[in-house]
């Protein structure tokens, strides 16, 4: 689809504002798309056409500018770095009106200019907005010089658009490590200039703005979530421009972002007349060796989630049967009985070695089935166990994987360097490859479907407090109590076994991750103990 063959986009007043993303996520149910550089190309076409010539830059560059005088209402001295491109011309426009509101604005052109201090290289509508900023008043200058941000109060980074295909290079990348050492508090636009938009990974070495906040555009980019993007972009700010964003005519997203309120109101309510039994059976198979304490984190979240009733199968026969500080917990082999077919497994928490020889049964015979940590091991060493597994998602029994990146890593027959350059990329093809869902741990956890139309859902929760032995265990056991809870229940009209499974990555993913937020919200790291939910967490 082009811009000259889709119907225009209806266009809302152009009063927008701006809205901080995450209480944006914590207010509206969503979900909220998130596009890659081809269809926010596409995007900005459609809202051009509905819009009267360039406006639809002229909107942009006035939200810039309300942005920086909210976020920096004292900033006096103001210096934007603009580009060649598009970016570079909402950051003209965003001078402009600063300029216009009284603020000392200087703007520095990086990059392709032409000798004679023209624009005809200019993209068009860059080309109109630096005419009006140079009409303005505005003081223009060419290159940023080694001491140019000495005494500026805020920096506006309008360098690099979402079309990076590249590290950033020659006076660019120059420009941005000297805005990165000014210490200078600086506002993105669209993204910190230099990190891909499509996947938010940074080469080693790649110079990329250091954002104290950034204001995504129309739309919003995946790479601002993943990866390096929520390291790099600070607190990030959205504003639609005033452009409706449900269109038949929209392509199709790159992955989706929903929230607290868009899950809570997918999740159904407990009801009274319901008991222990109405909210299915853990069976948590793990701990060998010097590894039990991962097996009873992984079940005390399963309890503390919600489950109706919890056993762990503890591969350390010398490991004692009970956990003193959640009694609740049971302590019996799996069985390999019906009670298996209606039970939701987890396999491999602190399992060693010694859980590869138990995978086959689970694989044949649980009915809901999550494989974490040494299962997944197992599971990439053993070609006859992962055709194992793709033989019970043919047969619509759904599997949920949850590796970090160096286990999907080995599951793909891959580096972890390969696996982080792409995230989504590596979701969708291990999700395909496996036929199961797949959460794939870090920032800005992803989780996937093995169908080619499910786009994957990012989670916008959780930090570096998460970095912390046994975590992985507590969110695999709290995946497996919200999955036993509305395992069989129907969550929407047309829910399936496989919605059901994604919807409890989702909820488990998203709660893990607000749990250590409100724990510690510097990020400082947690015990795992710690993020083991209480009840409470919902």
């Amino acid at each position: 689809m082009t811009a000259s063959t889709a119907r225009a986009l209806p266009v809302l007043p152009a009063d927008h504002r701006p809205v901080r993303l995450r209480e944006w996520l914590d207010r509206q149910p969503g979900p909220w798309p998130l596009h890659d550089a081809a269809a926010s190309r596409t995007l900005d076409a459609l809202a051009a056409e509905a819009l009267p010539a360039h406006a639809l830059m002229q909107r942009a560059g006035r939200a810039v500018a309300r942005l920086a005088m909210a976020l920096a209402p004292h900033a006096r001295r103001i210096h934007v770095l603009a580009g060649h491109g598009n970016n570079g011309g909402d950051g003209f426009e965003a001078a402009l009106h600063l300029h216009s509101a009284g603020r000392e604005v200087r703007l520095h052109v990086i990059g392709r200019d032409s000798d004679d201090g023209r624009a005809q290289a200019w993209p068009p509508d860059a080309a109109a907005s630096r005419r009006q900023a140079e009409l303005g008043g505005v003081a223009i200058v060419a290159g940023l010089a080694p001491q140019a941000l000495d005494g500026a109060d805020l920096v506006i980074d309008a360098l690099l658009g979402r079309g990076l295909a590249r590290p950033a290079s020659g006076p660019v990348a120059d420009a941005i490590r000297l805005c990165n050492g000014s210490g200078v508090p600086v506002l993105a636009v669209d993204l910190p200039s230099g990190l891909p938009g499509d996947t938010g990974a940074l080469e080693v070495g790649a110079a990329c703005v250091q954002a104290r906040w950034t204001l995504a555009l129309l739309s919003l980019a995946p790479g601002l979530l993943t990866a390096h993007g929520r390291d790099q972009a600070g607190e990030i700010w959205w504003d639609d421009l005033g452009v409706q964003l449900a269109h038949p005519d929209f392509p199709a997203p790159a992955a989706w972002l929903q929230g607290a309120t868009g899950l809570q109101a997918l999740w159904p309510a407990r009801r009274h007349a319901q008991h222990k039994g109405s909210f299915g059976d853990v069976r948590i198979l793990g701990g060998a060796g010097s590894m039990g304490g991962a097996a009873l984190l992984a079940g005390r979240a399963a309890l503390g989630a919600g489950a109706g009733r919890v056993w762990v199968d503890l591969l350390d026969e010398h490991a004692p049967r009970l956990d003193p500080v959640h009694p609740e917990l049971m302590f019996a082999p799996t069985p390999a009985d019906e009670r298996l077919a209606s039970s939701t497994v987890v396999a491999g928490c602190g399992g060693g070695e010694a859980v590869a020889a138990r995978l086959a049964p689970l694989l044949a015979q649980a009915g809901r089935l999550l494989l974490d940590a040494d299962a997944l091991n197992a599971l990439a060493a053993d070609p006859r166990l992962m055709q194992a597994l793709r033989q019970r998602g043919a047969q619509g029994r759904p599997t949920l994987l949850t590796p970090h990146p160096l286990e999907a890593a080995r599951l793909l027959g891959c580096s972890t360097a390969e696996v982080q350059a792409d995230r989504l990329r590596a979701v969708r093809e291990l999700a395909a490859r496996s036929g199961a869902v797949v959460v794939l741990k870090g920032s800005g956890t992803l989780i996937g479907r093995p169908e080619p139309h499910h786009a994957p859902w990012i989670n916008a929760s959780g930090h570096a407090a998460l970095a912390t032995p046994g975590s992985g265990d507590v969110l695999a056991g709290w995946i497996a109590g919200l999955w036993s809870q509305i395992a069989g229940a129907c969550v929407t009209g047309d829910s399936s076994a496989w919605d059901a499974a994604e919807l409890a990555a989702r909820r488990g993913v998203w709660l893990h991750g607000r749990r250590a937020e409100r724990l510690a919200p510097d990020g400082q790291a947690l015990v795992a103990s710690r993020i083991v939910p209480d009840g409470q967490d919902g």
